[in-house]
C-alpha cells in the first residue's frame, strides 16, 4: 500500500519518502484510490475527503510550495492562532525555496505546511478576552469626585481626609508594579474594598460587583490590605502609650493607680473545617475571642485574638502576653503608691471572669459591706469603658457582627484590623452614628455573647486581697456615698 497522509484527529501518516530533488515532482504526492484529496497541492483546489492524495499531475516542488503558501497566507484573515501558524509556515517555505537545502530541511517545512492545513478545517473556540471587563464608573467617577464627608462617614464609616492619610502610610506596602498585561489596581480603591468589606455585612460577591473587580480579587486585596495594616500601622497605634495621662484619667473617675480595663468578646466565625467542636461556645455558634485592654478613651493598647470558643476568658489571658508581662511586674513603667500602708502597683480592670491578682481588679462577691458595694459600683464605672470599645468596634465594622467568611487564619488577621481601624478612627475623632448600633438585622441576639463563670476569688494570693481591700478603703474614704 503507498504511503499517504492521513488528515483528522491530529494523527499523521508516514512521511512521502523523497529519493532526491530531480524525484520530487513524481512521488510529491501520496495516492490512494479509496479517497478523494483535501487540497489538491498542483492545481490548489479544495475537496472533500480524509485523505491527502493526488488526483492532478505535479508540476515541480517550487509550484507546490507556492500554491500550499498561498492558500495558508489566506488564512491571515481568520483566528490569531491560526494566522501565526499560516505566518511560520510561509516562512519556512520561503526558506525551503533555496536549492541547497537538504532533504530533512525540505521535509519539516512541508510538514510544518500540512500542520497547518489541519489545524484549518479543525474547530477551535474563538478567546475575544481572557479577563471579563467590568465596569469601574461607580469608583472612579462617584465617589471619588462627587462624595462629600457625610457620604464617605455612611459608607467607609471614615471621612475622605482620613481614608487618604491612611492610604499614604499604606502605599509603601501595597504598591504593585505595572505589567504589559494591565494595570494595576490603584491602592485607594485596593484600600476601599478592604474597607467596604470591614464595614458591611455584605458577601464577596456584593463587593466585586460595587468596585467592578472579581469574586476573588476581593479575597486577595482584602487580606493583603489586612496584612499591610497589622505591618505598618498596627504597631504604631496600638500600643501602651500615655500611662501617666490614662492613670490620671482613672484617678478623675474614682480608681486609684489604674491604668486599663480589660475584656474579652466573641466573633462569630464560620465553621471550621478541623476542630469545630473547640470553636463553639455555649451559646451554640463557632467562634474567636478578641480580648482587648483599653485605656479610658476606649482605644486598644493590646490585643489577643485566636483563642476558640470554648475557651473561658481567665484561659485567654493567662495564655496572653498580658499576662506574662504582669506576672513578671514589666506591663507598666513602675509606679506604684502607699494606700494605708500598702505598696499599690499599676492596675488594671476585670470582671468576675478574671482572676484576682496584684496587677489586676475583680469585684468582690457574695456578701458585702457599703464600703465594698462602693468599690464595685466605682470599678465597674472605669470598666464600662472597654465594653463601650467593643460595642463601638462592632458597629464600626459590621463585618464582625456575622459570621466571618474567612478560614481561621484570615479571619484573625481581619479581626486585628478592625481593631487597628477603630483606633484610628477614635484617634481621628470620627463621628460615631448611633444607627450603626442598631440591630437591624438581628445579629446580636442571633450571636448573643456567652457569659464567662465567675473565678472563686478565695484560692487568690493574699498580696492581691491586701491590695484590693486598700483601695476598697481608699475609695470609701474619697467618696461621699449621698444614700449613708
Amino acid at each position: 500500500m503507498p504511503d499517504t497522509l492521513w488528515m483528522g484527529a491530529g494523527v499523521a501518516g508516514p512521511k512521502p519518502t523523497l529519493v532526491s530533488k530531480l524525484e520530487r515532482g513524481e512521488e510529491r504526492h501520496a495516492r490512494d484510490g479509496q479517497g478523494e484529496p483535501l487540497i489538491c497541492s498542483s492545481c490548489g483546489k479544495r475537496r472533500n475527503g480524509g485523505i491527502l492524495n493526488a488526483s492532478c499531475t505535479a508540476r515541480d516542488p517550487l509550484h507546490e510550495l507556492l500554491l500550499m503558501a498561498s492558500h495558508l497566507f489566506m488564512l491571515w484573515g481568520r483566528r490569531a492562532e491560526r494566522r501565526f501558524m499560516a505566518f511560520r509556515a510561509f516562512l519556512r517555505c520561503r526558506r525551503a525555496l533555496n536549492w541547497e537545502d537538504d532533504d530533512d530541511t525540505f521535509m519539516a517545512d512541508w510538514e510544518d505546511m500540512m500542520n497547518a492545513a489541519i489545524a484549518a478545517q479543525s474547530p477551535c473556540v474563538d478567546r475575544r478576552f481572557w479577563s471579563k471587563r467590568t465596569s469601574t464608573v461607580w469608583w472612579d467617577h462617584i465617589v471619588l469626585q462627587t462624595w462629600d464627608d457625610q457620604e464617605w462617614l455612611q459608607n467607609f464609616h471614615m471621612r475622605k481626609q482620613t481614608f487618604l492619610e491612611l492610604c499614604e502610610e499604606l502605599t509603601p506596602a501595597l504598591r504593585r508594579q505595572s505589567t504589559q498585561f494591565r494595570e494595576p489596581i490603584p491602592v485607594q480603591k485596593r484600600v476601599a474594598i478592604a474597607i467596604w468589606k470591614l464595614a458591611t455585612p455584605g458577601c464577596y460577591r456584593s463587593v466585586a460587583s460595587q468596585f467592578g473587580v472579581g469574586k476573588s480579587t476581593v479575597g486577595l486585596v482584602v487580606m493583603e490590605v489586612c496584612d499591610a495594616i497589622l505591618k505598618v500601622v498596627y504597631p504604631r497605634v496600638v500600643a501602651m502609650k500615655n500611662v501617666p495621662e490614662i492613670r490620671a484619667a482613672f484617678q478623675k473617675m474614682g480608681f486609684p493607680n489604674c491604668a486599663g480595663a480589660i475584656d474579652a468578646t466573641h466573633v462569630p466565625i464560620v465553621c471550621p473545617p478541623e476542630g469545630a467542636n473547640e470553636y463553639a461556645n455555649c451559646n451554640g455558634y463557632y467562634s474567636l475571642v478578641l480580648q482587648g485592654l483599653v485605656d479610658h478613651r476606649g482605644r486598644f493598647m493590646n490585643t489577643n485574638v485566636g483563642s476558640t470558643g470554648k475557651v473561658h476568658d481567665a484561659k485567654v489571658l493567662t495564655r496572653s502576653g498580658i499576662y506574662m508581662l504582669g506576672q513578671a511586674g514589666t506591663l507598666f513603667p513602675p509606679n506604684d503608691i502607699v494606700i494605708n500602708g500598702v505598696s499599690v502597683p499599676t492596675v488594671i480592670l476585670g470582671d468576675p471572669a478574671y482572676p484576682l491578682l496584684p496587677w489586676l481588679m475583680t469585684p468582690y462577691h457574695g456578701h458585702m459591706s457599703p464600703g465594698k458595694r462602693k468599690f464595685n459600683e466605682t470599678l465597674s464605672n472605669c470598666r464600662v469603658v472597654v465594653e463601650h470599645a467593643f460595642g463601638r468596634l462592632k458597629a464600626r465594622w459590621r463585618c464582625l457582627q456575622n459570621r466571618l467568611d474567612a478560614n481561621v487564619a484570615n479571619a484573625i488577621r481581619m479581626i486585628v484590623a478592625c481593631c487597628t481601624l477603630h483606633n484610628i478612627c477614635e484617634a481621628k475623632g470620627e463621628y460615631f452614628c448611633t444607627e450603626w448600633s442598631q440591630d437591624t438585622d438581628g445579629l446580636l441576639n442571633r450571636f448573643a455573647q456567652p457569659e464567662s463563670a465567675p473565678i472563686n476569688t478565695s484560692t487568690c494570693s493574699r498580696e492581691a486581697r491586701e491590695i484590693r481591700d486598700a483601695i476598697c478603703a481608699h475609695i470609701l474614704a474619697t467618696q461621699e456615698d449621698p444614700k449613708e
